[in-house]
């Protein structure tokens, strides 16, 4: 059992060192298309600033990351866990990135939630005893994150 736990932290620190890679990534791609993710303006703010103009579709879709930058510019993309090169456009790179970066986040709390419940297992065996006292084990497990 704790060598499965060990195993689990390994893993870890592989999605959290794929993550980082991930997002270096897409900060470079914001920098490039001049973005950040809370720097387009919504559908609707686009609506109401060209009322009065030509007659246009009621919601304008704008990708949050590409903004105005040109979606099919091309740019080089290496996929994680290989040395392939590949130029695809501008938004699929992107797009691609956020999806993982997603799968990556989710797969982490799962492992996070994993690794603390066979903590407490092991804790409650009174393995770490001679180490840390259960009740700080403890309190350190149940910690949780909360929303700001």
């Amino acid at each position: 059992m704790w060598a499965l736990t060990l195993a689990n932290i390994m893993q870890l620190v592989e999605n959290d060192k794929v993550r980082n890679g991930n997002r270096e990534a897409l900060t470079a791609l914001r920098k490039k298309a001049r973005t950040t993710k809370t720097s387009i303006p919504s559908p609707f703010e686009t609506i109401m600033k060209d009322i009065g103009a030509e007659p246009r579709p009621l919601v304008k879709e704008i990708c949050p990351t590409c903004g105005d930058h040109d979606p099919m510019e091309r740019t080089w993309v290496m996929f994680p866990g290989s040395d392939i090169f590949a130029r695809m456009p501008f938004h699929a790179a992107h797009s691609i990135l956020e999806k993982d970066q997603e799968r990556l986040d989710y797969e982490t709390k799962k492992l996070q939630s994993y690794v603390k419940e066979k903590s407490l297992m092991i804790s409650e065996k009174g393995v770490l005893d001679d180490k840390i006292s259960t009740g700080v084990l403890r309190s350190l497990i149940t910690l949780t994150d909360k929303s700001k």
